[in-house]
C-alpha cells in the first residue's frame, strides 16, 4: 500500500510563501517514490504579498490556502481539516512563507508565535512517531512546534550562526550540513536539509530534498 505523505505548504512564491522550487521538487521525488501526496494550508490571510520581480510588498491580501493551491494544481485540504493517523509522514517545504505564515519567525526570531493548527499537527505527528521532514526554513516551524515540549529536536538550517542560534533558543540541537546532504534525528524521526538556505542552483538543492523525502518515506 502506498504510503500517505502530507506535505504542507505556506503560499506559493519564495519571498511571501513556498519556495516553488523546493515544493516541486518535494512533489515530485514524493510522486516518483510511490507516495499518495496530501497537499494542505493553512486557511489564513498572508503576512503579506511581495512583487517577486522588485522585491516590493504590493500591499495586496491574499490567502496561504488559496496560493498554495496553485502549486498543488487545486487539490489541497486545509491543514485544520488534517488529522496525524490521516498520515503516514509530513514534509514542509522551505520559503519565506514558512517564517511567515506558519509562524511569525521572519519577524521574532526565537520570540515567534506559531499557527495552531500547524502546532497540533506536528506535535500529533511527533508523538505519533511518525517521520517529518522539513526543508530550507521550515526547521524554525518544527524548532517553535517543538518549544516547551521537552524535546530537543535535531535538525538543519545549513551554516547561517544567527539563525542557527535562534533556533536553539527554542530548544533546538542545530547541526551544521551542506546542501546536498541531510540531518536525520533518528530519536523524533525529524529530517532536514538546507536547499535554498544554501543553494546556489536547484540542482543543488534537489539533491539534498531527494535525499529527504526518501528518508521520510523510509522511515514511515
Amino acid at each position: 500500500m502506498a504510503k500517505k505523505i502530507g506535505v504542507l505548504l505556506a503560499g506559493c512564491g519564495h519571498l511571501d510563501g513556498a519556495e516553488i522550487h523546493e515544493a516541486t521538487i518535494t512533489l515530485l521525488a514524493l510522486d516518483r517514490g510511490g507516495a499518495d501526496i496530501k497537499c494542505m494550508a493553512p486557511n489564513k490571510s498572508q503576512m503579506h504579498t511581495i512583487n517577486h520581480k522588485s522585491g516590493d510588498d504590493t500591499g495586496e491580501v491574499r490567502n496561504v490556502l488559496t496560493e498554495a493551491s496553485r502549486i498543488a494544481r487545486g487539490n489541497i485540504a486545509d491543514v485544520a481539516d488534517v488529522k496525524a493517523d490521516e498520515l503516514d509522514g509530513l514534509i514542509l517545504p522551505g520559503g519565506y512563507g514558512a517564517a511567515k505564515n506558519l509562524v511569525d519567525f521572519a519577524v521574532r526570531g526565537a520570540d515567534c508565535t506559531i499557527h495552531p493548527e500547524v502546532d497540533r499537527l506536528l506535535n500529533d505527528m511527533v508523538k505519533a512517531k511518525k517521520p517529518v521532514g522539513v526543508i530550507c526554513i521550515a526547521p524554525a516551524v518544527m524548532a517553535r512546534a517543538m518549544k516547551n515540549k521537552g524535546i530537543k529536536v535535531r535538525l538543519t538550517i545549513g551554516n547561517d550562526k544567527g539563525t542557527a542560534e535562534a533556533l536553539e533558543t527554542l530548544g533546538a540541537k542545530h547541526v551544521d550540513c551542506a546542501v546536498d546532504d541531510i540531518v536525520v534525528d533518528e530519536t523524533n524521526k525529524v529530517v532536514s536539509t538546507p536547499a535554498y538556505m544554501l543553494g546556489p542552483s536547484i540542482k543543488n538543492v534537489a539533491d539534498g530534498i531527494e535525499k529527504l523525502v526518501a528518508k521520510v518515506l523510509e522511515m514511515a
